[in-house]
């Protein structure tokens, strides 16, 4: 157990929003009010109205309690109305992504240590070395982190803080480039739609094979290692949205289908099992699809499940324009 010389104190800075209330839905008189337009609703998109401020929660924690740990603790303790979203707590659902310090990333994966910088979180000043590990200190730039593996991911997959941050501050704010619905909560049903569009599941080529006294050979079917791994990292894919907040065009609001709908797409494409490549290759195939890439590749810096995001695409991209 900890005792409380293991106790930091730390400030969560929410960004917080209550949607406007709807109102009522009346027809006007006047010939020049606005209508809906002819080519469809674009409020996929579209930015809610409502109010919006900051609001502070300080708290003392255990530098290994993740930030999800923090809010659960401001939401039973300090203020029940605030409002974030999670599910499974342990990374794989995806459920509970924000965006901490401007990063997207998810609150179950992020420890409070990861993302405080170490002068003014728990009186030592910046620069000081206790544990006598001052060359990993320098290594990251003045934080603190419990370690270059963090929940089994890579070092390049572990979330660092804002090199501007204030000492002890962790500013959380919904994800980037998605409506926002409540406080933390973002509407991510736009990445869901666009996954669904392109039919993630497996549509096999429906050719039966069989024996030569006239069974099923199901050998035909089974798949070799090497078939495997060309999708297999695909599968990892919790569409939780960060690398969709991560994209400086999804996220800025130009038309793109987004990295994760890609990222579905391929796990189908190089499936050895699925008829459909080459429709499915088509399909995205669009002004709004692969062509919107501009490979910036930031995707993948915070995948949390260790998918090199922007590579996939690459993969993608190439295959599309070489069929």
């Amino acid at each position: 157990m900890s005792n409380e010389n293991d106790m930091v104190t730390v400030t969560l800075r929410v960004h917080r929003f209550t949607p406007r209330a709807e109102r009522e839905n009346r027809r006007s008189s006047n010939p020049f009010a606005r209508k809906s337009s002819p080519f469809g609703d674009s409020g996929a998109r579209r930015r809610t109205r409502g109010k919006q401020w900051t609001q502070d929660y300080t708290l003392q924690v255990r530098p290994e309690d993740t930030l999800l740990d923090c809010l659960l603790t401001v939401k039973r303790t300090l203020d029940p109305t605030l409002a974030f979203r999670y599910s499974c707590g342990h990374g794989m659902c995806g459920s509970d992504a924000v965006a901490i310090n401007g990063t997207p990333t998810l609150l179950c994966t992020s420890p409070v240590s990861a993302w405080v910088r170490q002068g003014g979180v728990d009186g030592e000043a910046a620069g000081d070395d206790p544990a006598g590990d001052s060359a990993a200190d320098d290594a990251n730039d003045g934080f603190r982190r419990t370690g270059d593996a963090l929940f089994n991911l890579p070092v390049s997959h572990v979330p660092k803080p804002a090199a501007n941050a204030e000492p002890g501050v962790i500013e959380l704010s919904p994800l980037p480039g998605f409506p926002v619905q409540r406080d933390l909560i973002a509407d991510i049903d736009p990445m869901l739609d666009q996954i669904r569009k392109l039919k993630p599941y497996l549509q096999a080529k429906g050719e039966l094979k069989t024996t030569p006294d006239g069974k099923v050979n199901v050998f035909e079917y089974l798949q070799s290692p090497a078939e495997l791994a060309k999708y297999e990292m695909l599968t990892n894919c919790i569409a939780c949205g960060v690398c969709e907040g991560s994209c400086p065009v999804f996220a800025g609001g130009d038309a793109f289908i987004g990295p994760a709908a890609l990222i579905a797409a391929s796990r189908f494409v190089n499936d050895s099992r699925d008829g459909k490549a080459l429709e499915r290759m088509d399909q995205i195939d669009t002004a709004d699809g692969v062509a919107a890439c501009q490979s910036v590749r930031a995707c993948g810096r915070q995948c949390p499940r260790g998918i090199d995001v922007g590579e996939e695409m690459w993969q993608i991209i190439a295959k599309v324009r070489e069929r």
